[in-house]
This record gives structure tokens, sequence and C-alpha cells, in this order.
């Protein structure tokens, strides 16, 4: 999903808070140099600290729900310039499903792995719904970076797009693309499905 264009929320920035909003951004870096995944504080902590410093708790909540989050924040890489179509065609079958990468679209900065599940449909089977409101991730062997930017389906198939830069190679054999299902977006609550393919 792209990004809206960012816009000041206000004209008005009271210079006498230059020194403190600073050391601010000192500490973000610090707590995220000490820890890559610090967690969430427990709420009666939160609300001790509400307390002691006189600010609203829901405040520090929705506060520590964004630090939680701060990957989301990154610097996103649009597509520009589609190259071609690379050809892969793999995939595996697990648990009633086969799960698939059938080609990659390549892009001047990036690339696009299309990510296909297919299953049976059947009105009592839970996976109609359940694959409708899981969230994936993708890694992929190497230094790039993977977003999944949307996808769609419908009963018996759903399918997730991944931008990854930089772009991969146009041979791609030795590349390990790792899928992973999570229960709720920002990578929280992994389910134990991981789909590996070997390219």
């Amino acid at each position: 999903m792209k990004r809206m264009p960012f816009e000041r929320p206000a004209e008005h920035y009271d210079e006498r808070l230059l020194s403190i909003d600073e050391k601010i951004c000192s500490l973000l870096k610090q707590r995220k140099e000490l820890s890559d995944n610090p967690g969430y504080p427990r709420l009666e902590v939160i609300s001790d600290w509400a307390e002691k410093y006189g600010l609203y708790e829901d405040y520090l909540r929705s506060l520590f729900g964004l630090l939680e989050n701060d990957e989301h924040f990154r610097p996103q890489v649009e597509p520009v310039n589609f190259q071609k179509y690379i050809p892969i065609s793999r995939s595996v079958e697990k648990e009633k499903s086969i799960y698939s990468v059938n080609f990659i679209r390549q892009y001047e900065n990036s690339s696009v792995v299309n990510f296909n599940i297919d299953w049976e449909a059947d009105a009592e089977d839970e996976r109609d719904r359940f694959f409708r409101h899981s969230f994936w991730s993708l890694e992929i062997s190497g230094e790039y970076d993977t977003r999944e930017t949307g996808g769609g389906g419908s009963s018996g198939h759903i399918n997730h797009n991944f931008v990854v830069s930089p772009p991969l190679p146009d041979d791609i054999s030795g590349l390990e693309f790792i899928f992973k299902e999570y229960k709720t977006p920002f990578k929280k609550q992994p389910t134990d499905l991981e789909i590996r393919m070997d390219l």
C-alpha cells in the first residue's frame, strides 16, 4: 500500500522544546539499540508512569503501541520501470493447500513476488475464513528488504504481493524464499505455518 505524503500538522513550534525533543530522539535510538524486540510494558506499569508523570494512560498506551511497530515506518521502495517477468513455477503442498510462486516481476529498483494459496473450498472448512484474515511475511536469503503490499482473493484462492529491494538477480538459483504466517499484522503472533521454497 502506497504511503500518503506527510504534511506538518501545525505551523507553530515552541523552540524552547528543541533540546528536550532531541533528547527524546536520542532515547529512542538508545532504546532501539538495547533491544530489537522491546515488546510492550505491562499495563500496571503504564498506569504507574501516567500517575507519576501526570500523563494520560491512553496517551502512553498509544505511544508504546507506536514504538512497538517502528518497522512499519521504514522507507518504502515503490517499483518503477517494469523490466520483465522471471518465470519460476515453484509450489509446496501442505495441509490440504498448495502454496505457489509462478513468476517474479522485475523492475529497475525492485522485484515483486506474487505468493498464491489455493485450496478446495468447502463451506464447512475453517480455512476459507482463516486464510482471509491471516498475514504473511517473506524472508529471502541474503540482504533483501521485503514488505507485503496487499493482495486479494476469493473462496479457495488468495494471493499476497511482496516488494523486494534491492531487485533480485535475473538468475535466482540458490535463493530461498521463506513465507511465514501471522495472526496479526506487523509480524506479531506467528502461527506454526512456514512455507520454504528453494529456487
